[in-house]
């Protein structure tokens, strides 16, 4: 079974059952970087890519051991009905062709089981497209545990049909194969006959319809009146025999175009087509998933620290107080992050800065790498704490802690960094519900390495008479 969009179903639905035991914050952190590193490689964001992301993530041999076994379940399947298809359409023509020298081969019987194949055929099919699963019995024995349970079972009717069809075209073309060989090893004699008040002219009319689709490619393919009148036999005696034994052999064309017509074709065809409704309802089922729409929202709205994580509804809620915040370092080194200080950095903290850079927001992944590389070369020559300035009422996102994960590992080991959570007043200190997340951030990437700062006063500190501040 080599179908892509069944293939990459199957994957997306196994991941999709195994974030289920991820926290809804790593997946919105992992999925919107993602989404950024398709943005700047200028690809959309597609299920294909996010899987092949992630079994690199993964690394080697990371395909779900479920769809592995989904894929050789039905893949025994397929080969199953193949064999069972080539032996029975052996056995199946030896029985049809049997001659003994005495009784004809009755061709109302190859126009009788042709039709029953046909029929078998479009009813396979019918029954696949309007959801009925006969086989269902078949399927619950042989395959259990995880490969059984799924999306996958929406499709259970198509692939049924599918190794129906597959199992059909091996039946025909192992009879059509065993006819020929007859053809050629043997002296069939055929003929026509039947029980009911049949005339020449009759059964005529009847095999030249049947013999339409080829009469004008292999004319000889189509018996005329003359030997259909001279090839008629009954249940006794030799009336209406023909004189020449050498026309009984004549029908053979029409019995191998027969055979290959009305057997073969539509089995080909209905394979085809029941193949192709197959990957169209994978591509359905997975544009219609409901991990796929979570899954495009995580990757289109930025990652937020609430601190909901923190608080749940048996805990009581978060009542720290700013009590773990640090006078603002001195530092030569200024980041603003996501639109941070614009239009205009605050004096004070602009004057005798030596390096300020721009991070985050409309900043490309590229664009933040080489300040990260930037401030690592600077750090070098001096200094070990770096400023990174953010907007107090914009909450923590996973950009930004992925931001810093990587500075972490780039930057000389003990660096500092002094978050600074600007108000939108640059003259205000944040209001304390506003430096509650940027605590909680602090304590999840690490109070080792981030601590917060609250922001210098733009206003003159006002003095009594005496000097002193008041």
């Amino acid at each position: 079974m080599t179908d892509s969009p069944l293939r990459l179903l199957l994957g997306f639905d196994a991941q999709a059952q195994r974030d289920k035991s991820q926290p809804p914050a790593f997946l919105h952190r992992r999925d919107r970087k993602f989404a950024l590193v398709c943005e700047e490689q200028g690809v959309a964001p597609d299920a294909t890519r996010w899987l092949a992301h992630l079994n690199r993530l993964s690394g080697p041999d990371a395909t779900p051991p479920t769809t592995d076994q989904t894929l050789t379940f039905w893949r025994r399947v397929n080969t199953g009905f193949a064999a069972v298809g080539i032996v029975a359409g052996v056995l199946t023509m030896v029985g049809l062709l049997f001659y003994d020298g005495g009784q004809r081969i009755n061709i109302t019987v190859f126009l009788a089981f042709g039709l029953l194949q046909l029929l078998l055929a479009l009813f396979t099919s019918m029954q696949s497209i309007v959801g009925w699963q006969p086989w269902r019995w078949l399927i619950r024995r042989f395959q259990s545990g995880e490969a059984s349970k799924g999306t996958i079972n929406r499709l259970h009717p198509l692939l049924m049909a599918r190794a129906a069809h597959l199992g059909g075209l091996c039946f025909s073309v192992s009879g059509l194969v065993t006819l020929l060989v007859m053809v050629v090893v043997q002296d069939l004699a055929f003929g026509w006959s039947t029980t009911l008040e049949t005339a020449a002219a009759n059964y005529h009319q009847l095999v030249q319809i049947i013999a339409s689709p080829w009469a004008w490619l292999w004319p000889a393919a189509a018996p005329d009146l003359a030997l259909i009148e001279a090839t008629r036999f009954f249940r006794a005696g030799t009336e209406g025999a023909s004189p020449d034994p050498a026309l009984w052999g004549q029908w053979w064309p029409f019995v191998t175009m027969l055979w290959a017509t009305w057997v073969l074709l539509p089995r080909l065809l209905l394979l085809l087509l029941t193949s192709a409704l197959v990957r169209n309802r994978a591509r359905r089922l997975i544009s219609s998933h409901p991990a796929m729409h979570a899954l495009l929202y995580r990757m289109e709205t930025p990652a937020l620290d609430t601190g909901n994580e923190h608080n749940d509804a048996d805990d009581l809620p978060d009542t720290r107080i700013r009590d773990n915040l640090l006078p603002l370092p001195d530092s030569d080194t200024l980041l603003c992050w996501a639109g941070a200080g614009e239009p205009e950095l605050p004096e004070a903290l602009r004057s005798e800065k030596k390096l300020i850079l721009r991070a985050g927001g409309r900043a490309s992944l590229t664009e933040d790498e080489q300040a990260l590389n930037q401030i690592a070369d600077h750090l070098k020559t001096g200094g070990n704490t770096v400023i990174l300035l953010t907007r107090c009422w914009e909450p923590p996102t996973g950009e930004l802690q992925d931001f810093l994960d990587s500075a972490r590992g780039i930057w000389p080991s003990g660096t500092r960094v002094a978050l600074v959570p600007l108000a939108a007043d640059i003259n205000r200190e944040p209001a304390g519900h506003q430096i509650q997340p940027w605590l909680r951030f602090a304590e999840r990437v690490g109070n080792e390495f981030v601590r917060v700062s609250l922001p210098p006063l733009q206003w003159p500190v006002p003095h009594t008479a005496s000097g002193e501040p008041s």
